[in-house]
């Protein structure tokens, strides 16, 4: 079965493939202040319960990515990144919805994530998409100061 969602911009959304792991990682590192290593991208990627969702064009050239977590009745979004010259056209909503469609086809229910209290755009996305705060974590992110983020748990239903 062929896994494909339309995106704006001219993208779509399919499914991350092993070879997409170092690109993965950076763009991971271009948005976040400890980006993981490629290892760990390669681990998720052989890993069939942490589904990977790409945005690229039909060149396959990499603008986003989305990365979830399957456990039971339950997802958790680890990470998603859009590099940042495709930032602000919608691409981040575009890789949750079509996250948000494959889970419909699994066990999962509620989907959870954990985003820094500063991180503005992000817990707008969040919303917009029906994700609710139901608690926090203090000192959970490092910033680049050497200070410490809170972290904001938001969850939603997913169906």
């Amino acid at each position: 079965m062929i896994k494909l969602w339309m995106a704006p911009a001219g993208l779509h959304i399919e499914p991350g493939r092993m070879e997409d792991a170092r690109e993965l990682a950076r763009i991971h590192a271009l948005g976040f202040y400890r980006g993981w290593p490629v290892g760990e991208f390669e681990s998720f990627l052989a890993d069939e319960t942490t589904p990977v969702y790409v945005a690229c064009d039909a060149r396959r050239r990499i603008a986003g990515f989305a990365l979830i977590r399957v456990a039971a009745d339950e997802a958790e979004l680890l990470t998603i990144a859009v590099d940042p010259k495709w930032r602000g056209k919608r691409i981040g909503q575009a890789l949750l919805r079509a996250a948000f469609d494959d889970l419909l086809l699994s066990p999962a229910r509620r989907m959870f994530l954990e985003v820094s209290e500063d991180n503005g755009a992000a817990i707008k996305l969040y919303s917009r998409e029906g994700f609710a705060t139901i608690s926090s974590r203090k000192g959970y992110y490092p910033k680049p100061d050497g200070s410490q983020a809170t972290a904001l748990v938001m969850a939603r239903d997913l169906g």
